[in-house]
């Protein structure tokens, strides 16, 4: 059965060999019939294409837009001027992990709000109760994410704008191959990258542009399993796999999304502050002693004693380490330490490793 939502580039993908699954009721691109491996290699030395449209966009309109958002987020939205975003949590009243997104400040009266697969519709919708403002899901705008080093050469020449100077977290609204567009410097995969939110209409167009000029540079369309792949080694946390409302912001490293000195409240502030201190676990990673993937929930032991589990594995070809993101006791959290891995299809020894395990110093990606 088709999944409620559906992506205009459908055909697309199925031309590349994906049969098409779903995420957050969009049936996107998994995999394509080609090596998992090259799509890999092209974000990270050339720039791979994604359609990541399954990410729900939604806007926010009227006087009390911003105060709404400010309401449910972490961040101290008064701090984020027109033309910039910011990543953010959602907390649930218990101050635990219930989604995350990417805040836009568009304009007067305009929030344009991205968000997974999380309560992030409900929270707003909530908070807005009473307020002068309207929310209003936009699944007719589509989010292509072009990632990779070269990505800004080969964009550039095909906007008016002058998109070198685009700041990280900043976005501005243009055209792109004559197509009009917001063009985003965020992205997912750790490297230098662009979002493109754009109308069905045009969507098609921009994704077979960007694949024609950048073919000779060796760009790719890529799949959801390869941006697996490289959120891990860049350590980009994914809900509800790695973090889910059993945790607070301190136990998954994300407290940088929380704005220590906001004033006003949102929902679960008091909450949040009050597990400062009082992690069960902590997310971190490992570097296997294995030749493959080791398999996604496997648990991680000392000797008999269970301390962790594998949230999310990989085998990363630039790396050339078998390595994953893991929630382990926080008494584990320092490198070098030596575990065993437990899974159904592998058991090995490991040993624990700081995040984020590709660029550690995070530098390429705000370049």
């Amino acid at each position: 059965m088709p999944s409620p939502r559906q992506t205009i580039l459908a055909s697309r993908h199925r031309a590349l060999g994906s049969e098409l699954s779903d995420w957050n009721d969009m049936d996107l691109a998994w995999e394509y019939a080609q090596d998992i491996n090259d799509e890999h290699r092209a974000i990270r030395t050339t720039a791979g294409l994604f359609d990541v449209s399954g990410l729900k966009k939604v806007h926010l309109i009227g006087p009390d837009a911003l105060a709404v958002v400010d309401h449910v987020v972490t961040r101290d939205l008064t701090e984020i001027p027109h033309g910039r975003s910011v990543y953010a949590l959602i907390l649930n009243q218990e101050g635990r992990f219930t989604d995350d997104c990417i805040v836009f400040n568009i304009g007067p009266n305009y929030v344009f709000f991205v968000h997974g697969s999380g309560t992030a519709m409900e929270q707003l919708q909530k908070s807005a109760k009473g307020k002068d403002v309207s929310i209003l899901f936009d699944d007719d705008l589509h989010d292509i994410s072009f990632q990779g080093p070269k990505s800004v050469g080969i964009l550039d020449p095909h906007t008016p704008y002058d998109l070198p100077n685009l700041k990280y977290f900043h976005q501005v609204s243009t055209t792109l191959f004559g197509h009009p567009c917001m063009i985003s410097r965020t992205g997912f995969s750790g490297e230098r990258g662009y979002e493109i939110f754009v109308k069905a209409e045009s969507a098609g167009a921009i994704w077979d542009n960007i694949l024609e000029h950048g073919k000779d540079q060796g760009v790719m369309a890529c799949s959801f399993n390869a941006l697996d792949q490289n959120r891990v080694e860049a350590a980009l946390l994914f809900y509800p796999f790695d973090i889910n409302e059993e945790h607070s912001p301190w136990e998954t490293g994300l407290g940088f999304a929380v704005s220590k000195k906001k004033k006003a409240d949102y929902r679960g502030k008091a909450a949040a502050e009050d597990l400062i201190g009082k992690d069960k676990i902590n997310v971190y990673g490992i570097v296997a002693d294995c030749d493959t993937a080791v398999d996604a929930d496997s648990e991680l032991y000392q000797g008999n004693e269970k301390v962790g589990l594998v949230t999310q594995p990989a085998l990363s070809p630039i790396l050339k380490q078998s390595i994953a993101l893991v929630r382990i006791d926080p008494s584990l959290t320092k490198p070098g330490v030596e575990i065993e891995v437990r899974g159904p299809s592998i058991t090995c020894m490991a040993t624990t490793h700081e995040l984020p395990f590709y660029d550690p110093g995070k530098s390429k990606r705000s370049a």
